[in-house]
């Protein structure tokens, strides 16, 4: 299974590929302010690149359990110069991390080439036909509800089985829209609309999503289930956020979406030599 699209071509028979967060937004739930100033996002980017990044992905809008909504323009003043500074500093993809189709195509024409919707295309019916016009990988994600209310209550009859029905109907309404299929990406969203147990669930069971016959892309960094296991603030969860991104490999995940690449790096790199049997 790869990716493939403009110049670049990740070959997931290979190894697992690592997705770097950079939030530049002040309320991030894991890192909100620390690389908020253009200055510091940038020079966090290029590090993560040093560290073994393969993907960036850029926020400018949190999307963290409660938070509240920013306009289109506010969340544009915040990443494009980012992403503008970035595409002729690195040469990994950028991702922008947003489910608003004016985001998505200034930062396109700013240089990035995936976009990561965290609605799978459901939030802005203009997403998908701008994917499918700009030619690049979309990752769709699973979400119950929307991050203002998401974790109030959420209850599934078969957990896995709606997570998957509802990323079968997201790949198809990317494939009405002209998405290419090879360029489609599927994750179970891990923290968005889910208990405790769900997450633990998902990482266990991530096999069940082979079947959707799509790379799968895990985002479990930092998130509050690692902290209700440990009994630790978001800030010193990175021993635990590696175990599930040890997990999340083992089980099939085909890229991994962390704040730590370093780490990640070296949990990756020994996880696919045992799990592949070769370095």
């Amino acid at each position: 299974m790869k990716l493939q699209w403009d110049r670049y071509n990740l070959d997931f028979g290979k190894r697992t590929y690592i997705m770097g967060v950079l939030n530049v937004t002040p309320d991030s739930f894991s890192d909100g302010g620390k690389d908020f100033s253009f200055e510091k996002a940038v020079g966090r980017a290029i590090e993560m690149v040093e560290e073994g990044a393969d993907i960036i992905d850029i926020g400018g809008e949190s999307t963290r359990p409660f938070s509240e909504r920013i306009s289109a323009q506010e969340e544009m003043d915040r990443v494009i110069p980012v992403v503008q500074a970035l595409a002729s500093e690195i040469d990994i993809p950028i991702s922008i991390d947003t489910y608003k189709a004016s985001v998505a195509k200034e930062a396109l024409k700013a240089g990035a080439s995936i976009i990561n919707d965290i609605s799978a295309l459901r939030f802005d019916r203009h997403m998908g036909p701008l994917a499918a016009e700009a030619g690049v990988p979309v990752v769709l994600m699973h979400m119950k509800g929307t991050p203002e209310n998401m974790q109030k209550d959420p209850h599934y009859d078969d957990l896995l089985s709606e997570i998957k029905n509802f990323l079968k109907s997201a790949i198809n309404t990317a494939l009405e829209a002209g998405i290419r299929e090879d360029l489609i990406v599927v994750d179970p969203g891990i923290g968005f609309g889910k208990t405790f147990d769900h997450n633990l669930i998902i990482l266990k069971e991530l096999g069940q999503f082979f079947d959707l016959s799509k790379p799968i892309l895990v985002g479990s960094s930092n998130k509050a289930f690692i902290g209700h296991i440990l009994d630790k603030p978001v800030d010193q969860r990175d021993m635990g956020t590696m175990a599930t991104v040890a997990i999340a490999a083992y089980n099939g995940a085909n890229i991994v979406r962390v704040h730590d690449v370093a780490k990640a790096y070296d949990t990756v790199k020994v996880v696919d030599a045992i799990k592949r049997g070769k370095v």
